[in-house]
């Protein structure tokens, strides 16, 4: 069935496809993110070498623990570190040399190529959040997420101009159960969006039916010669490497996918109370866990990522927004580009538990420092409320709104002879203004980057339109969105072998919800 939908695939994706897409509305979406403006560097060449040094030392002395996995252990030893039961030992210099074989940037394909995504050197590509188990919008509040959650979420990210791709697991659907879910999950993907997207990490077999489902959507051959998913790789920190995520990261390297190799670090609870120390054990993690990946295979697309928040001492809660995480985040990218490989960090975050000052205050500062710290993949983009808990819909459409911002800043500062403007003050004189010269006419319309979902009228109309704050003015963003969202098309032959798939799939095993 699969290898029958690559065919069909390769013939050209069939006339009843082509037809629907001339009759398909146009969703617009801008094309990912080319800084033209500097990295923020907040190490020193010194630091950068003191940093480097610990993290094989760590890797020389210390080690790390490869859990349930022997033929991970296998591969490590015939690679030349030494084995203490569960605990790799790795010299110095053998993580970095095996890290040296995978590639400095790659091609994401979406089933729209014009939604194709470039990770790495001055990219930055934009993705909704992923993970949590609950969701919240004005209307019901805070609630286990469901099946139709998920897909509005889908839907929204769609639409949504400035996100570049469809992401993961946008919630978690608790309506289904856990040995199913990740079908539906990718399906809604797969059909109600044609950006890219990412694949299942919650069990081995589950990365493989990602990999079967994507061979129906684009073909055996085109998966097995392409990336088309980048999918998130956690490691248990401190230095663990569980075998549900390494078997998945297994299934992913050896069919040519992406995987972002993300410690997973809470400051002074899985981490060090120090930004050096934390750097230090992050760059440790991640070593190991590239040159597993190249010992998988070679040249398989990886991302060396940095999931950084730390601790309130006082509650336990995870804190987001901080100085710390900054310094630590601004770190790890001069780290990753010393090393050669794309960067993933950052997001909307925040510890709020409302789309409040709170919340868009810790998320300007998690959305800036990304891009200043050279991001290359940033998950959670949009939608992050209560520490990663919660899913919100209004926080959604106004963080991807936000995003807009980021383009805008991200493209610098024109210097051409047009923006030098000088025939603009020529014509103006002293006393006059701008808004009818000449330059204005001819720029005003892409000059100033403008929100789509806040509010800029004068206090009397606003007002008089029943005095909305921002939650309010988003909400009716979303019902907008999802109100004008038009299925993008689909060959009706992949769309009926992806039925089939997951129908097949969820009759083979019985439900489970542990």
């Amino acid at each position: 069935m699969v290898e029958a939908a690559g065919r069909r695939r390769a013939r050209g994706g069939g006339g009843a496809a082509r037809r629907a897409e001339r009759t398909a509305v146009s969703v617009e979406t801008a094309r990912f993110i080319e800084r033209n403006i500097p990295n923020f560097e907040v190490l020193t060449t010194e630091a950068l070498e003191i940093i480097e040094y610990n993290a094989e030392t760590v890797l020389e002395e210390i080690g790390v623990n490869f859990v349930n996995n022997p033929a991970a252990l296998d591969l490590w030893r015939n690679a030349g570190a030494d084995i203490d039961g569960e605990r790799v030992r790795i010299p110095r210099g053998l993580a970095r040399q095996l890290c040296s074989t995978a590639p400095q940037s790659y091609t994401q394909h979406a089933r729209n190529p014009a939604r194709n995504v470039e990770i790495g050197g001055k990219s930055l590509v934009l993705a909704p959040v992923y993970g949590p188990p609950f969701v919240r919008d004005v209307a019901g509040g805070r609630r286990y997420a469901t099946m139709e959650d998920f897909r509005k979420f889908v839907k929204l990210g769609y639409m949504s101009k400035w996100l570049h791709h469809s992401g993961g697991t946008v919630c978690e659907p608790t309506d289904i159960p856990v040995n199913k879910r990740h079908l539906d999950m990718l399906q809604a993907h797969m059909t109600l969006s044609d950006k890219p997207f990412m694949g299942s990490v919650t069990e081995p077999s589950r990365a493989q039916d990602s990999v079967d489902m994507c061979e129906i959507l684009f073909g055996k051959e085109f998966v097995q010669e392409n990336t088309v998913m980048t999918s998130l790789i956690n490691i248990n920190s401190p230095l663990t490497f569980d075998d549900v995520m390494m078997g998945s990261l297994e299934v992913y390297a050896r069919n040519n996918q992406a995987s972002v190799i993300s410690p997973f670090i809470v400051g002074g609870a899985m981490a060090p109370v120090s930004v050096a120390g934390t750097l230090t054990q992050v760059l440790a993690e991640v070593l190991a866990g590239i040159a597993y990946s190249q010992l998988i295979r070679k040249g398989a697309p990886v991302i060396f990522g940095a999931f950084v928040t730390s601790i309130d001492m006082n509650s336990g809660a995870p804190t987001f927004g901080t100085p710390e995480a900054s310094h630590v985040t601004y770190g790890a990218g001069q780290l990753a580009r010393r090393l050669g490989l794309p960067f993933r960090s950052s997001g909307s975050f925040c510890g709020s538990k409302l789309p409040d000052a709170q919340a868009a205050y810790e998320t300007a500062n998690s959305l800036n420092m990304g891009l200043l710290s050279g991001v290359n993949f940033m998950l959670h983009a949009c939608g992050w409320l209560e520490g990663g808990l919660v899913s919100s819909f209004e926080k959604f459409v106004m963080d991807a709104d936000q995003l807009g911002a980021l383009h805008k800043f991200a493209q610098g500062v024109n210097i051409d002879e047009e923006a030098q403007a000088l025939d603009a003050m020529r014509e103006v004189g002293p006393g006059g203004h701008y808004l009818g010269c000449a330059h204005t006419q001819a720029h005003f319309k892409t000059a100033f980057w403008r929100s789509e979902t806040f509010d800029y009228k004068p206090f009397e109309t606003w007002d008089e339109e029943g005095a909305r704050d921002s939650e309010a003015l988003a909400a009716l963003r979303v019902e907008k969105l999802l109100n004008d969202y038009q299925q993008p098309a689909l060959d009706p032959a992949i769309n009926e072998a992806l039925n089939a798939y997951v129908a097949e799939k969820k009759a083979s095993m019985p439900d489970a919800f542990m």
